[in-house]
Formats: C-alpha cells, sequence, structure tokens
C-alpha cells in the first residue's frame, strides 16, 4: 500500500506535464491564458476565503452551530486555492470536484438557525432606506 501511495506521488508531476505538453501543442496560448485566469481564480478564492473566515466563525458560534464544519469548509476552500494556483490540468479538476463536495448538514433545528441568521445577515444592510427623487411643490398651484 506503501509503495503504491509512493508511486501514484511520484507519478503525479510527470502525468501533470506531460498533460500540459499536449495540451500546449493542441491550444497553444489559449493554455497560458486559462493557466493565468485559473491561477488569479485561486487567488482570489483565498483571499476571500481569508477575509471571511472569521465572521463565519462568529456566525457559527452565535448560532449555536458547529464551528469544526466552518473550520473545515474554510480549509477546503483554502486547499482548492492551492490547487487552483499550480499550474496544471489535474490539479485544477481536484479542485473543482473538491469544491463542489458539500459539506455535510447540521441537525435541522441548527441548520434552520443558520438560515434564519444568514438571511437576516444578508437583509439588514440597507432596509430602511428608500431612494427616489423629491420636488417641492407650491401650495398654490394646487
Amino acid at each position: 500500500m506503501r509503495f503504491l501511495i509512493m508511486l501514484i506521488l511520484l507519478a503525479f508531476p510527470f502525468a501533470e506535464i506531460f498533460l500540459l505538453i499536449q495540451l500546449g501543442d493542441e491550444y497553444g496560448w489559449w493554455l497560458l491564458l486559462y493557466l493565468v485566469v485559473i491561477g488569479y481564480l485561486g487567488l482570489q478564492l483565498i483571499r476571500g476565503e481569508k477575509l471571511l473566515i472569521s465572521a463565519k466563525m462568529m456566525q457559527s458560534l452565535s448560532s449555536g452551530g458547529n464551528p469544526i464544519k466552518t473550520i473545515v469548509g474554510s480549509a477546503r476552500n483554502m486547499v482548492a486555492g492551492v490547487l487552483l494556483i499550480i499550474p496544471g490540468i489535474i490539479t485544477d479538476i481536484i479542485a473543482v470536484i473538491l469544491l463542489l463536495i458539500p459539506i455535510s448538514k447540521q441537525s435541522s433545528n441548527t441548520t434552520t438557525n443558520n438560515q434564519y441568521h444568514s438571511t437576516y445577515e444578508q437583509n439588514a444592510a440597507n432596509d430602511d432606506v428608500i431612494e427616489g427623487e423629491y420636488t417641492k411643490e407650491d401650495e398654490d398651484k394646487k
């Protein structure tokens, strides 16, 4: 078993390089553009997760949720971001699969609480602001 894992780890970079060479021959500069854009998206994923982790943790703790699930979700997004930054198609596929795996749901009572809090947080920004135009009319014209 140990030998198989080591063989996979050693073969992975060669497979990634082989695939990049094959796709580079086929698509040329489009592959380079793809790698740059995906790397930028991975960097933005990491930056966004880094900024939101404390807010997610506070929301989870205030709603009585499990903070471990929040940490696992943030770690998953960070790992996916690193995989997107690494140039290669196989790592990108692994990152997308990692992002598509849902985090297990909490108990129904806590899930309802979390949905309520998240809806409240999203709508609380400017609920009492009404935009419009104002013109003063003279009483004589009425």
